[in-house]
């Protein structure tokens, strides 16, 4: 596997795309004015209680309050609401937790009126961020996050990642993180820390209790509601998420996002340093690198897989359904059944991947081809947990039914990457012809256009337009770009670009300024 992360900065946002040998799994979005990130911890107050519910709305500072249910407390909520009263206080000025007394763990069973009061004072973590109508999800159940191993305070657990395999690592890491954790914190290791020596553990594990410390200090005086702990950006987070010796490169077109990029990748693996790169071309990174062509043919309702077969997503209100069609490929296969597994393990594949790229969340039902042999549903079912053994969300699959139905639950943190690739008919007329003459009309503008330039004197001029039209412009002998050569002597560079729609052009000077 080889992996290569792609960021694009902007004015008001940041879009990170993860290209797996060459195909794009995932797509990320942040934008500049997104005040709620899975992983900030806010110090708020409770607002209402709701019994009925067992839960609790909380005032995090959006505009609909945070959701904070009974079993999102935590069993040492009773111990963080004391830590908080204290810190606020000025009583308490050591924030290790050495010597902090434990209070007794609640009812995993019990209602919410037992453990907190409306208008009381506690620390929440975002766990899911605002999505359509509702507020963000929450939990006081506090966790710190770093490269190898995640912080959880008022804990003395330890606990390693199930998809650590190896027993003998299992126990290596867990009496290593125990003879080196501060009293008071519990420690999840992660699975990257897999191999990794006691002093690289040491420095993730002094950096988090250093942000932890960084925290504790702002609550005294900090007023409500107000962020006291922020996750790390989306770049940075993301890159300790998924980041290991598979990757191959990272680009950014940004300078001072490459530097902090570059920084972090330093920190975390030194002998990486190389792959970090900026890049510094008129041509957008989206488009260098064909991620925009990648991001027009993987979004919409329909979606092509190989050798023929191909996706129908339809999104409803309640859940996901995906529809499989072998289309018109051709197979060497010599039975419908042979057939039917051949291209219900190509979609599979597909599945997984568009459930990563789109961050479907939810229920997502998976209408297969049918099989009759249950060797063969079964060879399904095992290829389909495979293909998503690398998905960062939570999720859980079962077994294909009788119907070939997959059903798949997803974890949802954020709001669902909904990117609009079809386009309305650019013609404005009703005649049979009206497809065609769109087309032709703008190419006549952009005709006119190149005589307007060359009339005033420009020395070079470089268009910009859809693939189609930079097609139809360029094509042919003569090509309509060869007579505007041997009309004004002046050559016109067309760059075709994906990401336009499909009668947008631009022209630009010898500069890069766009001429208007």
């Amino acid at each position: 596997m080889n992996y290569e992360l792609f960021i694009r900065s902007s004015s008001r946002e940041v879009d990170f795309a993860l290209l797996k040998d060459g195909r794009l799994v995932e797509l990320n979005k942040e934008e500049e004015d997104n005040k709620f990130s899975v992983g900030d911890v806010y110090l708020s107050k409770v607002r209402k209680i709701v019994p009925g519910l067992n839960a609790a709305f909380v005032n995090v500072g959006y505009e609909k309050d945070a959701f904070l249910h009974y079993h999102d407390l935590g069993p040492k909520v009773l111990t963080l609401l004391k830590f908080i009263k204290s810190v606020s206080s000025g009583r308490l000025k050591d924030f290790s937790l050495k010597e902090f007394p434990l209070e007794k763990e609640i009812d995993k069973h019990g209602g919410l009126n037992d453990a907190i009061k409306s208008n009381q004072s506690i620390l929440v973590q975002i766990v899911k961020e605002p999505i359509s109508t509702k507020g963000p999800r929450i939990s006081s159940e506090l966790s710190i996050a770093g490269r190898y191993i995640v912080l959880v305070p008022f804990s003395d657990r330890v606990s390693v990642s199930q998809k650590i395999e190896s027993r003998e690592e299992k126990d290596r890491l867990k009496r290593l993180i125990t003879s080196i954790k501060p009293k008071g914190f519990g420690v999840i290791i992660r699975t990257v820390a897999e191999g990794k020596k006691v002093a690289e553990l040491d420095r993730d594990l002094q950096n988090l209790t250093d942000r932890w410390m960084a925290m504790c200090k702002k609550l005294r005086g900090a007023h409500h509601p107000s962020k006291v702990l922020s996750e790390l950006s989306r770049g940075s987070s993301m890159i300790r998420d998924v980041f290991n010796d598979s990757f191959s490169a990272i680009h950014i077109d940004d300078e001072t996002l490459y530097l902090q990029i570059k920084d972090y990748v330093q920190e975390i693996a030194p002998h990486k340093e190389s792959i970090v790169k900026f890049y510094d071309s008129k041509v957008p990174i989206y488009e260098k690198f064909g991620i925009e062509r990648q991001i027009k043919t993987s979004f919409g309702r329909t979606v092509s897989g190989s050798r023929g077969a191909y996706l129908v997503i339809e999104h409803t209100e309640a859940m996901h359904v995906i529809d499989v069609n072998s289309g018109n490929r051709s197979n060497k296969a010599k039975t419908q059944e042979g057939t039917a597994l051949e291209v219900n393990l190509i979609a599979a594949t597909e599945v997984a991947r568009q459930l990563r790229l789109r961050d479907m969340g939810g229920i997502i039902v998976v209408d297969f081809i049918d099989m009759a042999a249950a060797a063969n549903r079964k060879k399904l079912f095992d290829h389909m947990r495979e293909e998503m053994k690398d998905d960062r969300a939570k999720h859980k699959i079962l077994p294909p039914t009788k119907f070939g139905l997959i059903q798949i639950t997803r974890q949802r943190v954020r709001p669902e990457m909904n990117i609009k690739t079809r386009e309305d008919n650019p013609s404005n007329g009703d005649g049979e012809n009206a497809e065609i003459e769109a087309p032709i009309g703008v190419v006549d503008k952009i005709n006119e256009e190149v005589k307007r330039l060359f009339n005033k004197d420009y020395k070079k001029v470089t268009l910009n337009a859809h693939p189609f039209i930079a097609a139809y412009l360029t094509k042919g002998i003569p090509s309509l770009r060869t007579k505007w050569f041997m009309e004004h002597k002046k050559w016109v560079t067309i760059e075709p670009r994906d990401a336009y729609t499909y009668l947008e052009y631009h022209f630009y000077d010898k500069n890069g300024e766009e001429i208007n």
